[in-house]
């Protein structure tokens, strides 16, 4: 018979929280160790947990064992706590039956070696084709009067942004290899685009180098952008060879990215707050719903092992099975009333 759920923050303390060891505890974390004040908090909490059950199964601290902890997870498992909430308690009850063997009251830790049940990988957040066509052919037109510096700049900014979306979406780039694109190869350059190849070339993850085709619109989208790049470079700018440049000359930063395509997708229309590896996603998603070839998306996403490319496959069988649940006369898959 499973154990009602432990008592939450707020609840009156179960008796074996007034234990020396505890007090002790609490007080090497606030003091020694100088935690800051909501980890304690957490901490006292997760013992607290620990404490109830503890007591429900007439146990004191001395006689916690491996089993016991095991048998909790269950419970919280099964009152659905989440993989990660529950690894973090346990991270909590390993650390204060560690102290206690360090202070000689205990000879072993009973969570050595216990783990939580593993939590469920999210599926990574893409959009669906409209919408990324969306966003891709959205134009950010002046309205009303400008002045003439005001409209030069606008469009400055426009240029180099659809660029942006040209590369997040229409080739998978990572935002770091998007911002470490220069004009021009060089021993130096982390990674540059041949127009004449349609080819960008990035330096990826664990500094693997990588190519990947571009499109004709990103050909058109880099034409654009390097025939008015030059227009706010001044002779001592800080980056001349970055691809992406900020106002003042230096390199578009990654948070300076992010926060251009969130304001972008808000004025195309988009509901969903998106940001660069979304459009990674809604790359890979859209060319395997398309091509079938996971071999083929995993070289162009660069990931060095296929299970990290797989998990589209459980997005492309989502959009599989809703188009069947929608369209087929014979699905009804979901439970009517």
């Amino acid at each position: 018979m499973t154990s009602t759920p432990p008592a939450e923050s707020g609840s009156e303390n179960p008796p074996l929280m007034e234990h020396p060891w505890v007090k002790a505890y609490m007080d090497h974390v606030r003091f020694e160790k100088r935690l800051a004040n909501r980890t304690c908090l957490l901490y006292e909490l997760d013992l607290q947990k620990m404490a109830v059950f503890a007591v429900q199964a007439k146990l004191t601290w001395e006689r916690i064992e491996s089993h016991h902890i095991r048998m909790w997870i269950a419970n919280m498992h099964q009152h659905q706590r989440s993989g990660r909430g529950i690894a973090l308690i346990l991270s909590g009850w390993r650390g204060f039956f560690a102290w206690c063997c360090r202070e000689g009251h205990l000879l072993a830790n009973p969570v050595l070696g216990v783990r939580a049940p593993k939590a469920p990988k999210p599926l990574p957040k893409a959009l669906n084709v409209d919408q990324a066509v969306q966003l891709a052919d959205f134009k950010d037109s002046p309205s009303g009067a400008l002045s003439e510096s005001s409209r030069q700049e606008l469009e400055w900014l426009e240029a180099r942004d659809a660029l942006m979306v040209e590369l997040l979406y229409g080739s998978g780039l990572r935002i770091a290899e998007v911002v470490g694109l220069d004009v021009q190869p060089s021993a130096s350059a982390k990674g540059w685009i041949d127009e004449e190849a349609l080819t960008a070339f990035v330096l990826g993850k664990g500094s693997k180098r990588r190519s990947t085709p571009i499109g004709q619109s990103t050909r058109s989208a880099l034409r654009a952008w390097l025939h008015v790049r030059s227009k706010y470079l001044k002779a001592d700018a800080p980056a001349p060879e970055a691809l992406f440049l900020g106002r003042g000359g230096t390199r578009l930063t990654a948070q300076a990215l992010w926060q251009r395509l969130r304001l972008r997708a808000k004025k195309a229309g988009l509901q969903v707050p998106v940001h660069p590896h979304m459009l990674r996603h809604s790359f890979a998603s859209h060319l395997l719903q398309s091509s079938g070839d996971l071999r083929g998306v995993q070289e162009l996403l660069g990931h060095a092992n296929i299970s990290t490319t797989q998990v589209y496959t459980r997005l492309d069988y989502q959009h599989l099975s809703k188009i069947y649940d929608q369209a087929h006369p014979r699905a009804k898959r979901k439970d009517t009333p």
